[in-house]
C-alpha cells in the first residue's frame, strides 16, 4: 500500500523528474522540479491551489515515483521525453507529431544525390529546410534534377560503374550517367555546386542561363527546346517567388505566438530561413486547466523542439516564458551554438508575432467546429458504445477476423483502435498453426489464445526484469473485444478468456440479412443501435477494417505460394536464381520452353543449376503427356 505522507518524506531536496499515477496505474502528469521534495509536497498541502483541473489531478492520484538528475538541465530533457512517450491527460499536450520534410544533399558521396527525407542526420550531407509543404520539396528537386542532371539512382560510385545500363534519366537528357563513366567526379562537382547555389535562394545565375539558352534556341528555329527551357525557367521564377523576403539580416528564425480559449490552443510558427519566409506552421495544443498564455508557450517551446531536428539561431515569441534561462541553454546545448529567446518590442519583428497571433486565431476560429466533429467521431462515438454496452470507461478495443478460401491459407487479423482511432503499430497478424479446413470458431479461438498468451508471457518477461509492462508488443490489453459475428464468435472469446482467467468484456457486431452491423450481442442479448449514429459509424469503420487487414494478408500469402508452388521446388533454385530467371525470361512459359544454354547465361545461374532447371520442366511435361 502507497503511503503519501510517508513517501513525502523520503523525497530528496534534488532537481528531477515527478510522475503520478492514478488507481489503474495509468500516468496522469509529469512534470520538472529544481527540488523534487519542495514541488511535490505542494502538491498535497491544503492551501495549494493552481486551479480546478489541477485539484481534480491530484484527488485522482494513487501514487506518484521520481526519478533524480543532477542537473535541473537534465530534468527538463527527462521531462520533454517523458511526456511526449506517455501523453498525460494532465499536462498540457502538443496534438501535433509532424515530422518535416528537407531537402537532402549527399556530399559524403563521390557523385552526390539530391534526395527528399524528414530526418536530418550527424553525418557528411548538407540539409536545406526544413519546409512545410513536401510537394514543393518534391517539386524543387524534380526542377534540380531537370536543370543540373543529377543523378536519382541509389548507385554505389564508381563502384558499380558499367555494371548495368544507364538508366531512363540519361536517354532524356536529365542525367549526365555517372553510372557508364560519361562524367568525371571534378564535371560532376561542378553541377553540384551550382545546386547547392540554388538551394541556398541564389536563382539569378541559373534564371540567366536558361533566358540565354531559350534565346538562343528560338533563333537556332529549335523551338522544342526554347518550349523546354522557357517551362524551366517558368519553375524557377515560382520558386524563387514563394521565397518571400521578410528580413535582411539572412539569419534563421522562427516566431512563434498563440491564441487560445478555455479548451484549446493554436501555436502558429512562422520559418525564417536565410532571411527568407519560407512556410508556416499551426499545432493544436490541449489546454490543461487555467493556464496562461505564458505555460501554454513554455510547454510548446519544449515539446516542438525536443522532437524537430533542427534548431534556428533565433526564436522570437509573444511573451515571456517560464524557465527561459534553463530552456535556451538546453536549446544551445542541442544546437550546439548560441540560441536566444527574444520578446520583440516593436518594428517589423514586433509585426511579425502579431502576424503569427492574428493567424493562430484565424484557425482556431475556423477550426474549432472541425474539433469538435472530430471529437464526435472518435471519442464521442467510442462513449456513445460504452453507453450501449453500460460501460464506465472504453478507450481501447480490439477487434478479430478470419479469413480464408475453402479453408486454403487460413489467417487472423487483429486491429487495434485506441480512443476511436486506429492504432496501426498495434495490429497484428496471425497464420493459422493448428486448424485445417474452413473451421472459423477453431481458428478465432486460436487466434485469440495466441493473442493473450503473447501478452501474459510479455508481461511476465518484463516484469522479472524490472521494465514496466506497457512496453510490450502485446502487453496491453483491450477495455472491449469487438467480434465479428454473434454468439457464436462471441461465446469462443469468452471460452479462450475464461481459459487465461482474463476478465475483459466481448460483444459481437451482429448482421443483418444483407450483411449490414444491426445490432451488438452483449451479455447473451442483443442491443439494437441508432444507424445514423456516431457509434454506429465507428463499428462499421472497425468492422471494415478487420475485414482489409486480414484480407490483404491472406492476399499476400496466396501471391507468395503462387510463386513458390513453380520456381521454389527446382532443386539449387533460391530467390536470387528465381529473381535472375524472371527478370531475363519474363513469364514461366519462357523459362519453361529455354535451352540449357540459354538458362545457364542467366545472372546467378550456372550449367548445373540450368540442368535442373530444363529438367524440372520437361520430366514433367513428359509425366504430363
Amino acid at each position: 500500500m502507497f503511503d503519501v505522507q510517508e513517501e513525502l518524506k523520503k523525497l530528496p531536496d534534488s532537481p528531477g523528474v515527478y510522475i503520478m499515477h492514478d488507481a489503474s496505474d495509468t500516468i496522469i502528469y509529469v512534470g520538472k522540479a529544481v527540488s523534487l521534495r519542495s514541488r511535490v509536497r505542494q502538491y498535497f498541502q491544503a492551501s495549494h491551489n493552481e486551479g480546478l483541473k489541477k485539484d481534480q489531478m491530484v484527488r485522482k492520484i494513487s501514487y506518484f515515483e521520481y526519478i533524480v538528475t543532477d542537473s535541473e538541465l537534465e530534468a527538463l530533457v527527462l521531462e520533454c521525453n517523458l511526456i511526449k512517450e506517455h501523453r498525460p491527460k494532465y499536462n498540457t499536450m502538443l496534438r501535433d507529431d509532424k515530422t518535416y520534410p528537407y531537402i537532402k544533399v549527399t556530399l559524403g558521396e563521390d557523385f552526390p544525390r539530391v534526395l527528399f527525407c524528414r530526418l536530418m542526420k550527424k553525418d557528411k550531407s548538407r540539409y536545406f529546410g526544413p519546409y512545410t509543404s513536401a510537394g514543393a520539396v518534391k517539386d524543387t528537386i524534380e526542377l534540380i534534377h531537370k536543370i543540373y542532371h543529377i543523378r536519382t539512382c541509389n548507385r554505389s560510385l564508381p563502384r558499380d560503374t558499367c555494371k548495368e545500363r544507364p538508366c531512363l534519366n540519361y536517354h532524356i537528357n536529365q542525367c549526365f550517367a555517372p553510372c557508364q563513366g560519361y562524367i568525371s567526379k571534378e564535371e560532376y562537382r561542378v553541377n553540384v555546386e551550382a545546386a547547392l547555389e540554388f538551394l541556398n535562394g541564389n536563382y539569378a545565375p541559373v534564371m540567366k542561363s536558361l533566358e540565354e539558352k531559350m534565346t538562343a534556341a528560338s533563333d537556332a528555329l529549335e523551338f522544342e527546346k526554347a518550349m523546354e527551357y522557357r517551362d524551366l525557367l517558368n519553375s524557377v521564377k515560382q520558386i524563387a517567388q514563394k521565397q518571400k523576403i521578410t528580413q535582411f539580416d539572412g539569419e534563421d528564425k522562427d516566431i512563434v505566438a498563440l491564441a487560445a480559449d478555455e479548451r484549446d490552443a493554436v501555436v502558429q510558427v512562422f520559418f525564417i530561413r536565410g532571411g527568407k519566409l519560407i512556410g508556416r506552421e499551426h499545432f493544436y495544443v490541449r489546454v490543461a486547466g487555467e493556464s496562461t498564455t505564458s505555460q501554454i508557450l513554455t510547454t510548446f517551446v519544449k515539446q516542438f523542439y525536443s522532437g524537430t531536428p533542427y534548431i534556428p539561431k533565433e526564436i522570437m515569441l509573444q511573451e515571456e516564458i517560464g524557465e527561459a534561462e534553463i530552456i535556451s541553454k538546453w536549446l544551445s546545448k542541442k544546437r550546439g551554438q548560441k540560441v536566444s529567446l527574444r520578446i520583440p518590442k516593436k518594428g517589423m519583428k514586433e509585426k511579425l508575432v502579431e502576424l503569427a497571433a492574428k493567424n493562430a486565431a484565424l484557425v482556431l476560429s475556423s477550426d474549432r467546429e472541425k474539433l469538435k466533429r472530430e471529437e464526435g467521431r472518435t471519442i464521442g462515438a467510442l462513449k456513445e458504445i460504452a453507453d450501449w454496452l453500460g460501460m464506465e470507461r472504453l478507450s481501447r478495443v480490439e477487434a478479430f477476423d478470419i479469413s480464408n478460401i475453402n479453408g486454403f491459407e487460413t489467417v487472423g487479423s487483429m486491429i487495434v483502435y485506441e480512443k476511436g482511432k486506429p492504432q496501426r503499430s498495434d495490429y497484428r497478424k496471425f497464420k493459422l498453426r493448428t486448424v485445417s479446413g474452413p473451421d472459423d470458431y477453431a481458428s478465432m479461438h486460436e487466434v485469440l489464445t495466441r493473442r493473450f498468451t503473447h501478452g501474459l508471457n510479455e508481461q511476465k518477461e518484463l516484469a522479472e526484469r524490472g521494465m514496466d509492462v506497457r512496453y510490450g508488443s502485446f502487453t496491453k490489453f483491450p477495455d472491449l473485444i469487438m467480434m465479428d459475428g454473434g454468439r457464436g464468435q462471441v461465446n469462443i472469446a469468452l471460452q479462450v478468456l475464461q481459459e487465461m482467467k482474463l476478465d475483459i468484456p466481448v460483444c459481437g457486431m451482429v448482421k443483418d440479412d444483407n450483411h449490414r452491423t444491426r445490432g451488438l450481442y452483449y451479455h447473451n442479448v442483443e442491443i439494437p443501435i441508432d444507424t445514423h449514429s456516431e457509434g454506429f459509424k465507428l463499428i462499421t469503420r472497425i468492422q471494415d477494417e478487420a475485414h482489409r487487414f486480414a484480407i490483404e494478408y491472406h492476399r499476400s500469402l496466396r501471391q507468395k505460394s503462387q510463386v513458390h508452388s513453380v520456381l521454389d521446388d527446382i532443386t539449387g533454385i533460391g530467390p536470387a536464381r528465381r529473381k535472375a530467371l524472371m527478370r531475363k525470361f519474363l513469364s514461366l512459359e519462357a523459362i519453361r520452353d529455354a535451352s540449357v544454354e540459354e538458362l545457364a547465361s542467366a545472372d546467378s545461374m550456372n550449367e548445373r543449376a540450368a540442368e535442373e532447371v530444363y529438367r524440372f520442366f520437361h520430366n514433367h511435361v513428359e509425366a504430363e503427356s
